[in-house]
């Protein structure tokens, strides 16, 4: 398929993603374009570079990359310090481009890295998960959990391009697939019932990673993704929308440890939540709620929910970033495609929507 490409305006620097089967075979031409500075060094995980990393040594002439363990619990200071400490004993300097090559944790993790070392060198995410492709490579949203919340330790840093190669998505195994379907489901109820229709019509090919099938739905989550960080890129307002799911979802990981979901796991019963809320105070219909639990359940199971606690729930919530003047803002949806954003759901409002979607009675 033709190259896509798209241009993400935001006032601290503007980018360009490219979407394009066998990306990474060119990848030195694209970076060279993007005027990225020559030389480059490569963030990844052991097992994506085993996978993956031939590929990319050979086409940007790479030295040895900087790998780092993958997984959200190794999403902490301590990680990103190791990627520090090889930047500073292989002599980067400012012009140096910090390329990440694998999926979201590893681009969070470079990308604080690059926005703080020596004060913020170059940026290139090179995602190789559907999740990184669709959402967390686009955005210049950076960053660390703590153990009492997700993502707490951050910066926004605009990355210098995104090159998307939807062909190394061919080895994520299908949980891992799955968890960035429940991401593309977002998008779909928050910004595009065609989008959320696609994905359920077009299920099969879809998770058979046929091009036809796969490119559009990565190219039009990246679309949105990218209109809304234009018209906000600091999340002051609409781009709060991209949150929808994850105010329950970082609950879960937070109360899990980070070690029984993957994110898009928990932000796919997150989305649950959400609309359990807005079905029961009368926002959504409960056709809408429906066709999401449907879509949701089609892709295949979920990690099992029954054990864990509404009032630990409820707790991590309170550590939760979207936590403003100490009040909770939630993203409901109001229709397939369409959401707002409150802050006044109640802890009775949650309890029972947590309880509904199968959490501990």
């Amino acid at each position: 398929m033709d190259a896509v490409r798209l241009d993400v305006a935001t006032p601290s620097r503007p980018y360009a993603v490219t979407i394009e089967g066998g990306a990474i075979e060119h990848l030195a031409r694209l970076l060279d374009e993007l005027h990225a500075p020559a030389r480059r060094v490569v963030v990844s995980s052991p097992l994506v570079w085993r996978l993956h990393g031939s590929q990319v040594a050979r086409a940007i002439h790479a030295s040895e990359p900087i790998l780092v363990p993958d997984g959200e619990r190794f999403k902490q200071l301590p990680t990103v310090a190791r990627i520090y400490d090889a930047l500073v004993r292989a002599n980067a300097d400012r012009a140096t481009t910090l390329v990440t090559f694998g999926g979201g944790v590893i681009g969070d993790m470079a990308g604080f890295a690059a926005a703080t070392y020596l004060r913020g060198v170059a940026l290139v995410h090179v995602p190789t998960t559907l999740l990184a492709q669709v959402d967390s490579a686009i955005g210049g949203k950076v960053g660390v959990n703590h153990p009492l919340g997700k993502n707490l330790i951050g910066a926004f840093y605009q990355p210098h391009a995104v090159v998307v190669d939807p062909q190394v998505l061919g080895t994520l195994p299908r949980r891992e697939f799955r968890a960035g379907l429940y991401e593309v489901i977002k998008y779909g109820m928050t910004s595009s019932a065609a989008l959320f229709d696609r994905i359920a019509n077009e299920r099969k090919a879809i998770f058979a990673r046929a091009p036809e099938a796969l490119t559009p739905i990565i190219a039009e989550s990246c679309r949105i993704k990218a209109s809304v960080v234009a018209a906000d890129e600091r999340e002051a307002g609409p781009r709060r929308i991209l949150n929808f799911g994850h105010t329950a979802g970082h609950a879960i990981e937070a109360v899990t440890k980070y070690r029984r979901f993957r994110h898009g796991e928990a932000v796919g019963y997150g989305m649950l939540v959400a609309a359990e809320i807005a079905v029961g105070r009368g926002a959504l219909a409960d056709r809408d709620r429906q066709a999401l639990a449907d879509l949701i359940a089609s892709l295949g199971p979920l990690p099992p929910i029954a054990d864990l606690s509404p009032a630990h729930m409820i707790e991590a919530m309170q550590h939760d970033k979207k936590m403003i003047a100490g009040r909770l803002h939630f993203v409901l949806p109001t229709m397939v495609g369409a959401t707002t954003i409150v802050d006044d759901v109640t802890e009775k409002e949650i309890r029972d929507a947590l309880k509904r979607v199968g959490f501990k009675g």
